[in-house]
């Protein structure tokens, strides 16, 4: 999304938004504000000059004055009357967009003391019990991660390979920062089973994909660095970016599941702001588990390549497909793409091996510039690993099977008990992402603990506090926990609901608090 909007831009987000319903100046302002809240509408986004959308609208200049007015009352946009307003979020802004506020991280649990219903305070405490990152209390279902136990007998079985084979490279160093090569050759076949030739010296081995994005980080975007991001996106790839000194450049997604991505946006703003890099997940995206078509890809990999982005795709999901619809590898439309693969989600987060493919010249840059942070991965590990990827779908037949019956199973329960939110049918991945009836997920998260329930809020999946009206929910978890976990949401909505007090305070906790950066989650 280009941080000055051209007014046609602007009116194809809006669509049919003029109902009639009450005054029109009015319902701009509502359709912009939501806009804002759900992510569409990137913090600090430069809105049209009153002129131009009106004449764009085809209302008159008096009706748009009149919103802005509006969402500047209510602190959505800053900027004087008849300057260039840009969006913002109550309470965080003031008379001026600040660029260090577009990336923080939204608040923590720990973070809020939220008044109750009869005027006592919540602890603290009750937060930090629930901090995403760390091991929940006995007895907490986390709804945090979106991940699986170990694939059982699948995974021991590598590792009994491994610690057999391990003796013959005892008299080696130990130290090789690509890669073993057999596991290199192992995702070379892996690749050129999907139709991608690849050879081993296309790939490097890292430690897991969070790792693999540091180290491309690392190599190909300096501090300052423009950054574009799906959005919403994966909490712990925004946090390595920022991490890294970046600046995140979101493109939301499209408003239609079935419409997947906002192609246009994203060749829009490759071409306007022509971003160091770019981070996408199109396949089974993170949160919402949207599988990006061809033709899409074959227009975004073009895009890259003419705004010179180094594009990189998290691969981390592909795996984990529910629906059996098929897309070709990203790197399949370009040569220049990275993809980003690891066995987290496949098999067992616990294994921490990952790989970055891409052209052989860049291999050797991902080498150099990876060596100050470490000088290899674990071997016994990548043994492991090589043993797992050669056999890659051999556990996949029944994980799937049960995922699909876990997903649907939330699906029902969500009708059944929440009918108010709109949770979208993944078609592969590991979660469901919710739209909420109002600004709720930073409350439900801080009250989570207190009903036995771990959440991440939706803001957590966004930039500068977006997605206040989403919750991610991951199907991972047994259906009897999946039953409880959304009776306790059922039950904390019903409360929140009745008790304006307490959900009033928690949502300006959450605004006060938006810098604030939280532990990491999966």
């Amino acid at each position: 999304m280009p941080s000055a909007l051209a007014a046609s831009s602007l009116s194809r987000l809006l669509g049919i938004w003029n109902h009639g319903v009450s005054p029109a100046y009015r319902e701009l302002a509502q359709v912009i504000r939501l806009l804002i809240l759900d992510g569409r509408l990137p913090l600090g986004t430069a809105l049209p000059s009153e002129r131009s959308l009106a004449e764009t609208l085809g209302l008159s200049r008096t009706t748009v004055t009149a919103a802005y007015a509006e969402l500047r009352r209510e602190e959505f946009i800053a900027g004087p009357q008849g300057g260039r307003a840009r969006t913002c979020v109550p309470g965080t802004l003031g008379s001026s967009y600040s660029a260090t506020r577009q990336n923080a991280r939204p608040p923590t649990a720990k973070s809020h003391r939220a008044m109750g219903d009869g005027g006592t305070y919540l602890s603290a405490a009750v937060g930090l019990s629930g901090a995403p990152g760390l091991a929940p209390p006995e007895g907490v279902i986390d709804l945090a991660y979106a991940s699986l136990p170990a694939s059982g007998e699948v995974v021991h079985r590598g590792f009994a390979a491994a610690l057999t084979e391990l003796p013959a490279l005892l008299p080696g160093f130990g130290y090789d920062a690509l890669g073993l090569p057999a596991l290199r050759q192992a995702v070379a076949d892996y690749y050129a089973a999907q139709s991608v030739p690849t050879d081993a010296s296309q790939l490097i081995i890292t430690s897991g994909a969070q790792h693999a994005l540091n180290v491309i980080l690392r190599t190909f975007a300096g501090r300052g660095a423009k950054v574009l991001v799906d959005h919403p996106s994966y909490p712990n790839a925004l946090d390595a970016i920022n991490a890294a000194g970046c600046r995140a450049l979101p493109v939301p997604l499209a408003k239609d599941p079935n419409q997947g991505w906002d192609v246009p946006a994203l060749e829009e703003a490759l071409a306007q702001h022509k971003p160091a890099l770019a981070y996408l997940v199109p396949d089974f995206h993170n949160p919402t588990g949207r599988l990006m078509t061809d033709s899409q890809r074959r227009r975004v990999v073009r895009a890259a390549a003419a705004s010179g982005t180094v594009l990189v795709i998290d691969e981390t999901l592909r795996e984990v497909n529910l629906d059996g619809v098929s897309a070709a590898p990203m790197s399949s439309f370009g040569t220049e793409v990275l993809s980003i693969g690891s066995l987290s989600k496949s098999h067992w987060a616990g294994l921490r091996v990952g790989w970055i493919r891409a052209s052989s010249a860049t291999i050797q840059r991902l080498a150099a510039a990876r060596t100050p942070m470490d000088l290899g991965g674990p071997v016994v590990d990548q043994l492991a690993a090589t043993h797992l990827v050669r056999e890659l779908r051999e556990p996949l037949p029944a994980r799937l099977n049960q995922l699909r019956r876990n997903r649907d199973s939330l699906m029902e329960l969500l009708a059944e008990h929440l009918p108010t939110w709109r949770p979208e049918r993944p078609g592969g991945g590991l979660t469901v992402w919710c739209a909420l009836p109002g600004e709720l997920s930073t409350a439900l998260t801080v009250l989570g603990p207190e009903y036995g329930i771990r959440l991440a809020a939706g803001p957590r999946f966004g930039i500068g506090g977006a997605f206040e009206r989403h919750l991610r929910l991951p199907f991972t978890l047994p259906a009897e926990q999946l039953r409880e976990a959304v009776l306790a949401l059922k039950e904390m909505q019903a409360r929140l609901e009745t008790a304006p007090k307490l959900r009033a305070s928690l949502s300006k906790s959450s605004t006060q608090d938006i810098t604030e950066r939280p532990a990491a989650i999966a």
